[in-house]
């Protein structure tokens, strides 16, 4: 046993630590895998998907209207006083010969009991009936189906947003740690400028000023490196909120940019099998006017006669206590006409309805022309979606494009800016080159690379518009 106890607390010893240094550094996350997560933990996606459920539950629903509708009723009452029934003298002697009121004469109206009725009643029903034709029902069936598509597609659309929102804030998030990383970079050249400058200082080969100089420039890019991981943070927040990853919980990502390539030939590629079909918003709307059709089908289909098939299976009761009601004895009870035994009569009944609309005060023929300038509407939108997504296209196509060149360029600039700051140091401390030569060096590379840095962020915005555009987002990042 105390063998167990020293392996227990060896293991504890080793594990523990390994586990709360995991946890302190949280998950580590891929783009594929943000995007994973996101789309089984955004809110908007799983209200998506409850809305797909509801199709489904909608289109069984539609369903149940055509099978058989059974009701079972029951029901018991005593009549504390029955209500009269009126008819004429002579009548009401017919059904009392011992009724005799002096002076009345044979048509005088006179108010009796009901002699049918005890006041006590007992009656339990079952009914059913079975729809054998309804226009509406069917076109119900395929708007219902109808339906649930859209759901789907609507699902596909919320899918594309939430990607199009993560992969953005990925990237932000990646470019802003290789910024912090290329920091920390200069920070060292700087600080070892500053060494040397200072070395220089006091053997009596530079001035006082160009000690301050550097330090300036060295406390500059502190404090620029305490900014950027403040926004660095702000950036992985971002992310989070986008993937509905929990705020409080540490998140790293994964990946370089040395991963990410821009295919410059990626837009011919697009234009060449472009198809505008293959964007959600075009198929949402496909959807929507395939529904609008089938609402004024239905409306077509409403005016049509309705055949149903109905059957009743019942038992009824009377007596003149409410506790007999309830009896199984088979003793008789008394009634108008003498005696009965006590208990229930069974009673049935089938037939067919036809239901056969005549006029309707003209609403039919108004609510169907409702429809059909519905579906104006949704031919109006088709016409809009497509000019939008043209404008979109073209837009995309544009930034692309520029923001491609730019990044080249920008590319350029940044080595060309790294190579002056090194031959500018080497100048320098070889006495031939002045320190103001190599502040300025080191301050255009800084610029330079905030240039390039800002241009790769825009291409890789520009390329996911690119994709966006061209209905690429989803085919890329589903499984």
């Amino acid at each position: 046993m105390k063998q167990f106890y020293k392996i227990l607390c060896l293991t504890a010893i080793v594990v523990l630590p390994a586990i709360s240094s995991r946890a302190q550094q949280g998950q580590s996350f891929t783009l594929e895998q943000c995007i994973e997560y996101a789309i089984k933990n955004s809110v908007n996606m799983q209200n998506a998907i409850i809305d797909q459920e509801i199709a489904k539950s909608k289109v069984r629903e539609t369903v149940g209207i055509g099978l058989p509708q059974i009701n079972a009723n029951a029901n018991a009452t005593d009549n504390v006083k029955l209500p009269r029934f009126f008819s004429r003298y002579v009548v009401a002697q017919q059904f009392n010969p011992s009724l005799n009121v002096p002076g009345l004469s044979p048509n005088d109206v006179v108010a009796g009991q009901n002699f049918f009725q005890l006041t006590n009643s007992l009656m339990g029903t079952v009914s059913a009936n079975q729809m054998i034709f309804n226009g509406s029902y069917i076109v119900g069936l395929q708007a219902s189906n109808a339906f649930k598509e859209l759901t789907i597609k609507s699902t596909n659309q919320t899918r594309e947003q939430t990607i199009v929102q993560v992969i953005k804030a990925f990237y932000a998030s990646l470019i802003n740690r290789e910024r912090l990383t290329l920091f920390e970079t200069n920070i060292a050249r700087v600080d070892s400028l500053l060494k040397n400058t200072s070395a220089l200082n006091a053997n009596g080969f530079a001035e006082s000023i160009d000690v301050d100089r550097v330090q300036v420039s060295l406390n500059n890019l502190v404090t620029e490196k305490s900014k950027f991981e403040r926004l660095q943070k702000l950036s992985i927040d971002l992310l989070k909120f986008q993937m509905n990853y929990p705020m409080d919980d540490p998140l790293e990502i994964s990946g370089s940019i040395a991963d990410l390539n821009i295919d410059h030939l990626l837009l011919d590629d697009y234009l060449k099998d472009w198809d505008m079909k293959s964007r959600p918003d075009y198929q949402v709307l496909e959807v929507n006017q395939k529904l609008q059709k089938l609402n004024i089908k239905n409306k077509y289909f409403s005016a049509l006669p309705v055949l149903s098939a109905n059957a009743t299976l019942g038992y009824s009761k009377q007596a003149t206590s409410f506790s007999n009601l309830f009896s199984q004895s088979k003793q008789f009870q008394e009634t108008p006409f003498g005696t009965g035994p006590n208990k229930l009569y069974q009673f049935s009944s089938y037939g067919f309805t036809l239901n056969v609309p005549l006029f309707s005060g003209l609403q039919h023929h108004y609510q169907l022309q409702q429809e059909k300038l519905k579906l104006q509407k949704v031919d109006n939108s088709f016409r809009m979606l497509k000019s939008s997504i043209d404008l979109e296209i073209k837009q995309a196509t544009t930034s692309f494009q520029n923001n491609i060149q730019s990044l080249e360029y920008q590319k350029k600039n940044m080595g060309l800016a790294d190579k002056v700051a090194k031959v500018t140091k080497i100048k320098y401390q070889q006495g031939v080159g002045s320190n103001i030569e190599v502040v300025d060096a080191e301050s255009s590379l800084k610029e330079a690379q905030l240039n390039y840095y800002n241009a790769l962020y825009e291409a890789l915005v520009a390329k996911t518009d690119l994709d966006k555009a061209f209905g690429k987002i989803l085919p890329m990042y589903s499984k």
